[in-house]
């Protein structure tokens, strides 16, 4: 991981409506872009961000780029990923939403053959709060600290860094892995980035009841290789048996369990096993679980204490 305020930082798909506004933010907030791809768009500024056709142009201009953020539409971001990777860039943050499992597939197999770190797709990137912003955190919710905050949700992660920041605790770094069906970088890849961090003392995880089982896999790995202190907190309690992605679905049938009994839940398709089995699997691992976003503070601190 080489995330520092002198990284340089290219934005691809940078005239798209997000990757302008967020490349903005994200220079205003101190981060080093130095570059935006946008094919059509060559030789234009933004911001006073120097755009370019090519991302082999960009880096020939500006040098060695450490990250890329891409905001390209889904049908596009393998592409942009493939000519990042060619152009030696290791580190690739995947804004986008929508981008193609099998595309997402492909891409996996490429960053491991080149070490490149992938974050994403459809997540709100990296913050090291006071220092740099890598995608679209709203900078105001987050503190300098000492605690990593590692996330598959968006918005929710947002809530949680809020909650730390109200009770003192600062973040040393905020991560959205993404929480589509494949991501590039897990949970457990980031359990151990924080495990070996200087900066980071302590650990929150943010995980959902629904998924594909990256949260069971983190806390096995917590238990068996993990020193520093980790609370965890898992969004939604219910989820529908069929193929249901998205945290829209995890929230509309926990609402259902709650009003109208575990009964009438089960017949609309919740799956009360598979939350169950979450649960368990993080009891069984001895780690401090959460029972809603507010108690993360106050948990966190106990167990700092303790430790």
């Amino acid at each position: 991981m080489n995330f520092s305020p002198n990284s340089k930082v290219l934005v691809q798909g940078v005239t798209e409506p997000l990757g302008g506004r967020h490349a903005a933010l994200m220079k205003a907030y101190g981060t080093n872009v130095v570059a935006g791809v946008s094919p059509g768009h060559g030789g234009q500024e933004l911001e006073g961000i120097p755009i370019f056709e090519l991302v082999e142009q960009a880096t020939a201009a500006v040098g060695t780029i450490d990250t890329t953020l891409i905001f390209e539409p889904p049908y596009s971001v393998l592409d942009a990923a493939y000519e990042a990777i060619a152009s030696g860039i290791r580190q690739i943050i995947i804004i986008t939403a929508g981008m193609p499992p099998l595309d997402m597939v492909r891409l996996v197999r490429k960053a491991e053959a080149t070490e490149t770190l992938v974050v994403g797709p459809n997540c709100p990137g990296i913050i090291l709060p006071g220092k740099l912003l890598l995608g679209t955190h709203p900078t105001q919710l987050y503190t300098p600290g000492k605690v990593g905050l590692i996330s598959c949700a968006g918005t929710l992660t947002y809530e949680v860094a809020l909650e730390l920041t109200k009770a003192g605790l600062g973040q040393s770094i905020g991560v959205g892995i993404g929480r589509d069906a494949i991501v590039g970088s897990s949970f457990a890849q980031w359990l151990q980035i924080l495990d070996e961090d200087e900066k980071t003392q302590a650990i929150v995880l943010v995980g959902e009841i629904a998924g594909n089982g990256g949260e069971e896999a983190a806390a096995r790995y917590i238990k068996e290789a993990i020193d520093k202190p980790v609370v965890a907190y898992m969004a939604g309690q219910q989820v529908p048996r069929e193929k249901l992605r998205g945290h829209a679905g995890t929230v509309i049938a926990a609402q259902l369990l709650a009003q109208e009994g575990k009964k009438k839940a089960t017949e609309l398709g919740a799956d009360l096993d598979l939350a169950a089995r979450k649960i368990e699997v993080f009891q069984r691992a001895k780690i401090p679980l959460a029972a809603r976003p507010g108690e993360i503070a106050k948990l966190l601190k106990k167990v700092i204490k303790k430790k």
